[in-house]
């Protein structure tokens, strides 16, 4: 299942939507303003505008949306396998996500970011019937690097900051993350707390949450 991780890195550029004679190549399916999962849990609003250079991009797991200005974010769903619904039955929604996340989720960000790190993490009962916060510090990781156009000799980048959500549904693990763009893009204007942060993340991720339907997957048919 780590592997499958490695794609909230990895999936950054797409072809822009709506851009002529070049139409995004999915896995899964686009109907209008809504992306439908290959997976067949989730269906959702598309959270960015192709007016602004909104882009996405797929696997069979995990979509990522990402526009030319400050929006980077990602939705993954894993299936639970016997092993994984065996803990959750034994663990409980809280400590399953947090077990999730300490085993599957953060090695992949410590391997892709050298020094990443955790900076506060909580548990709300009431969203999405339990759901998982995470908010992380990542060296050299922010997806809008590129649009600095001057980084002076002794100045250096801040760290990215990307706010996770974890929740399950239907026997499947949904992981949804955004990266805190103004960060690293504002820079010596910007003047938040690690507090502050965190409020404008959750807020941005359970918008995020809110666009997403989530559905039953068709039982796979079996060979006769």
């Amino acid at each position: 299942m780590s592997r499958l991780l490695f794609v909230f890195f990895a999936l950054a550029g797409a072809p822009l939507l709506g851009q002529p004679n070049e139409p995004a190549r999915l896995v899964g399916q686009l109907e209008s303003r809504t992306y439908v999962s290959p997976t067949g849990a989730f269906r959702m609003t598309i959270p960015v505008l192709p007016e602004l250079g909104g882009s996405v991009t797929d696997t069979e797991n995990v979509v990522t949306f990402q526009d030319n200005f400050n929006v980077l974010c990602t939705v993954a769903a894993f299936p639970m396998d016997a092993t994984q619904r065996w803990e959750f039955s034994t663990r409980g929604t809280k400590d399953y996500l947090a077990y999730f996340f300490a085993n599957f989720v953060m090695p992949d960000f410590q391997n892709t970011f050298r020094g990443a790190r955790v900076e506060s993490a909580k548990f709300s009962p009431v969203v999405g019937h339990g759901a998982l916060f995470t908010y992380m510090l990542l060296p050299g990781g922010s997806m809008f690097a590129h649009r600095l156009s001057f980084v002076g000799a002794d100045e250096a980048v801040p760290d990215a900051k990307r706010g996770n959500l974890l929740l399950t549904r239907n026997d499947w693990v949904f992981v949804l993350s955004i990266e805190l763009a103004e960060r690293v893009l504002e820079r010596t204007t910007y003047h938040k707390t690690s507090d502050e942060e965190d409020e404008i993340l959750r807020g941005r991720l359970v918008d995020l949450l809110n666009k997403i339907e989530f559905t039953q997957p068709a039982p796979k048919s079996s060979s006769p």
